[in-house]
């Protein structure tokens, strides 16, 4: 009888934790959703665990960074994951994140944004060799499956119930720090933090700092912050079933704050980070894209087994896997915020090179002065002159026109 058996894989494997999916890249990477189906894309599927994601938002006067730390707890919060909120007013905090619409909910009339949301779902009449064709999409769709509850449906216009979030607190899943600027000692805040991933391992740990240098943080300096985050990414490292989404105070997402890299020097120290720039103080950009809010700038992608970030293999809106095949590059991102949902979309302009209207007429900046253009011309200028004719007696009259018009057609420079 021989002594070598053969192996056999064990059928039941072991089921993964809700809301956590396996990387495409790599079978011992799981990633969680940030609740933001298009963010979870241009990150290669979701944030892995073990990883921390910082966002910045130069803008003073919107939030949306802080809009993205709502999705990331929202999101914690439905697949029964464990959070942590530091922040001057954490319970304020969560008590205003958005939720999943019910199903027994009353539909509304749908007003004129929803009407331009929904023009996808209904079929248009075109020529019949286009209708094999893929539509024209500028994001991606939910992600969410019954089997992992992997991604919700969010809606802003829904907040989440009072009743989960007091029961929440009261098990345990949530918990806050609060940051007292009288108090702040960064090496406490770690050791609290530390503590917190150390009490239960079987469960991921959702840490979110929604504004990391605002007021409630005193007078943070620039050395304090990168030691914190610093600090922050070496925890997880060294417990893997944690996770972190850290916003970062308006004031500080400048280079006029840090200096020059300031942006490139945040991007080295965490494993993800995104720039959102809103176009509310930039009345050009604006009008040249009317149905974004803003630009999306990629510092640092997360790779935590990997030299290459899963992003530039699977990520749809970053378009790098097409145009390995021929296509032109990274595609450019942009971001809006319906009534519903911020999503991510690739920015492009809109039919007429992003005039949404047809123009017929010229507009008033074509509109050039003649005596303007003949002085500041320094091509050769052309002249026309008529032949002469030899005038009849009878035909005095029309001699003179003739005449008349030898005067009148002769100029320095003419507009073809």
């Amino acid at each position: 009888m021989s002594s070598f058996k053969r192996k056999v894989t064990n059928k039941q494997a072991t089921l993964p934790v809700p809301g956590t999916r396996t990387s495409p890249a790599s079978s011992s990477v799981t990633t969680i959703s940030t609740g933001i189906p298009s963010l979870d894309d241009v990150l290669g599927g979701g944030l892995p665990l073990s990883c921390c994601l910082l966002v910045t938002a130069p803008d003073l006067h919107s939030s949306y960074g802080e809009l993205i730390q709502k999705y990331f707890l929202a999101e914690g919060l439905a697949c029964r994951h464990r959070l942590c909120v530091v922040d001057g007013q954490p319970k304020h905090f969560v008590r205003d994140i958005m939720w999943i619409p019910g199903q027994t909910k009353q539909q509304v009339e749908k007003t004129e944004s929803d009407e331009e949301e929904d023009t996808s779902d209904h079929k248009v009449k075109i020529a019949w060799r286009y209708e094999q064709m893929k539509p024209f999409q500028t994001t991606v769709s939910s992600t969410l499956s019954t089997t992992d509850s992997y991604g919700h449906p969010f809606e802003l216009s829904i907040r989440a119930p009072t009743s989960l979030i007091d029961d929440a607190f009261r098990s345990g899943q949530l918990s806050s720090l609060t940051i007292e600027p009288t108090k702040l000692d960064v090496f406490n805040l770690i050791r609290q933090l530390e503590e917190k991933l150390q009490s239960d391992a079987s469960t991921p740990l959702r840490i979110c700092i929604p504004s990391l240098g605002s007021p409630f943080w005193g007078d943070i300096t620039k050395r304090e912050l990168l030691f914190f985050l610093h600090s922050l990414k070496s925890l997880l490292r060294k417990y893997p079933h944690g996770c972190a989404s850290v916003g970062l105070s308006p004031h500080l997402s400048t280079d006029n704050w840090g200096g020059a890299g300031w942006l490139q020097k945040l991007g080295w120290i965490s494993d993800a980070a995104l720039s959102m720039s809103a176009f509310s103080g930039d009345i050009s950009m604006s009008a040249t894209f009317p149905k974004h809010h803003g630009l999306v700038q990629i510092q640092s992608l997360p790779c935590p087994t990997t030299l290459v970030a899963p992003s530039d293999r699977f990520s749809v809106l970053r378009g790098l896997v097409s145009s390995s095949s021929g296509g032109s590059g990274e595609n450019n991102l942009a971001f809006k915020c319906t009534r519903k949902k911020l999503m991510i979309e690739t920015l492009h302009l809109d039919l007429e090179g992003g005039v949404s209207e047809r123009r017929t007429t010229a507009s008033v900046s074509e509109v050039f002065d003649t005596k303007s253009i003949a002085a500041t011309a320094t091509g050769a200028s052309v002249k026309i002159e008529l032949e002469e004719v030899i005038e009849q007696p009878e035909q005095q009259e029309i001699g003179k026109v003739k005449k008349a018009k030898k005067k009148s057609v002769a100029f320095d420079v003419y507009d073809f």
